[in-house]
């Protein structure tokens, strides 16, 4: 949200973000990485694992899932967004990613003011890169030490479907953040850096 980074014109495809960050990590010579991906970046942690095991050695999977969504859901958000700017889905997407009370949520004003200092043309482009991403047999072919973490609280990917995620890589753990939704860094900070401080020291990267 709210990055700095250049948007070029949507749409995405998953294999350019991924593309991406594989040379943001080759440009920094960074060797054994634990990628810790929110959302989108879970996914695209997932994809660049596969290909590129040789710069992972752990992942951290916070708030996402092998498929988010469905393709239908995200087009019909993308086309809101390019008629009528990504304020036409402020509320719904502040209410998915907080649960029911999320007017009230003190975390409310931060997550809202930099989902609309999003590019539109950045979300658009990564929506569809969500839409047209399926990595259930990708994730089943991963073999390596996995943090996956839910939000209680979560709308975009539920814990269900989190866990549902876990378990497809074997020796996976799960943990869930009560009391945040699908950004518990931003509601549960504490809590949220004492799972990941836990996970990496657990595999000798603390």
């Amino acid at each position: 949200m709210g990055g700095e980074s250049d948007v070029p014109p949507a749409p995405y495809a998953m294999g350019m973000l991924i593309r991406d960050v594989e040379r943001v990590i080759d440009h920094f010579d960074l060797k054994d990485t634990v990628l810790i991906g929110v959302s989108l970046g879970g996914m695209i942690a997932q994809g660049l694992a596969v290909k590129r095991l040789n710069l992972v050695r752990g992942l951290v999977l916070s708030n996402t899932a092998v498929r988010i969504g469905t393709a239908a859901q995200w087009q019909d958000r993308i086309a809101t967004v390019r008629d009528h700017g990504l304020g036409a889905i402020a509320d719904a997407t502040m209410e998915r990613w907080m649960g029911r009370d999320w007017a009230a949520n003190p975390a409310l004003p931060a997550l809202r003011d930099g989902f609309l200092k999003t590019d539109p043309q950045g979300w658009m482009g990564c929506a569809a890169a969500i839409a047209g991403t399926d990595f259930y047999e990708v994730a089943a072919t991963l073999r390596l030490p996995t943090l996956a973490i839910a939000g209680a609280n979560d709308g975009s990917t539920p814990p269900d479907l989190v866990r549902e995620t876990a378990d497809l890589i074997p020796g996976a753990q799960f943990r869930l953040i009560r009391g945040a939704g699908h950004l518990p860094m931003a509601e549960k900070p504490q809590a949220y850096a004492a799972t990941l401080a836990a996970f990496l020291v657990g595999i000798g990267h603390g």
